[in-house]
């Protein structure tokens, strides 16, 4: 596959893929819709194209808008599936902007976002099958070091490496994926609304908030990443 680093990515929005931005393992894009109906005809038309350009593209109708996410899956020899941008899924990406365009849609970029959920562990092999079983039904939906549902019903669970330790010391935390253009504004929102920066010394690619019982989140964004 020709996969793309992060700064290829980010390059490629400069030249009409305005209406996208990456996430942890995707591009997606935000578009508002008046109703149901109108909704509805723009997934029927991004439908068309994906098969006719054979990609596998995931849309969501809601209230008022549709997403859609962009990525190639690549399975792995124990039936997992990584994901991963491509030259095909940029290609496809402005494919999707001009349909939007023809529908006279407006693209709502800074309103994207991405749950991750992050658990330190110093055995990853022990415990990832437990989580992939768990949360999408098999033991064997890990990549690298993530358990990912092909399905995407939940939000991916990745591995943060770490030296043994006995609890309390937390363990889980929230990796939360927005556009970068709104995650100081949100970063802001949480410290008004009680949090604290822990740490901001890798912004902008992530920083670490805590809320008042010292609960850790990553607010993170593609900037600043190979």
């Amino acid at each position: 596959m020709d996969t793309l680093g992060t700064q290829e990515i980010l390059a490629a929005f400069a030249h009409g893929l305005a209406d996208w931005r990456k996430l942890a393992q995707s591009l997606a894009a935000r578009y508002r819709v008046a109703d149901p109906v109108q909704g509805a005809a723009f997934v029927s038309a991004v439908a068309r194209a994906a098969v006719l350009a054979g990609r596998e593209p995931e849309i969501r109708l809601g209230r008022g808008f549709v997403d859609v996410s962009l990525f190639t899956a690549d399975l792995t020899a124990d039936g997992g599936a990584g994901r991963w941008v491509t030259g095909g899924d940029l290609d496809f990406a402005r494919t999707v902007s001009a349909l939007a365009g023809e529908q006279r849609l407006t693209a709502a970029p800074q309103e994207v976002a991405q749950l991750e959920l992050a658990l330190d562990t110093a055995d990853d092999a022990a415990v990832a099958p437990f989580w992939s079983a768990l949360l999408t039904g098999g033991p064997g939906n890990t990549v690298l070091d993530s358990v990912i549902d092909p399905t995407g019903r939940v939000a991916t669970v990745w591995f943060q490496k770490t030296d043994p330790h006995q609890p309390p010391r937390q363990r889980w935390h929230l990796d939360l994926w927005l556009a970068p253009e709104v995650a100081a504004d949100r970063i802001a929102a949480a410290v008004a609304a009680g949090g604290t920066v822990v740490s901001d010394a890798e912004a902008p690619a992530f920083t670490v908030l805590a809320d008042p019982d010292g609960n850790k989140v990553c607010v993170c964004t593609a900037l600043d990443r190979e």
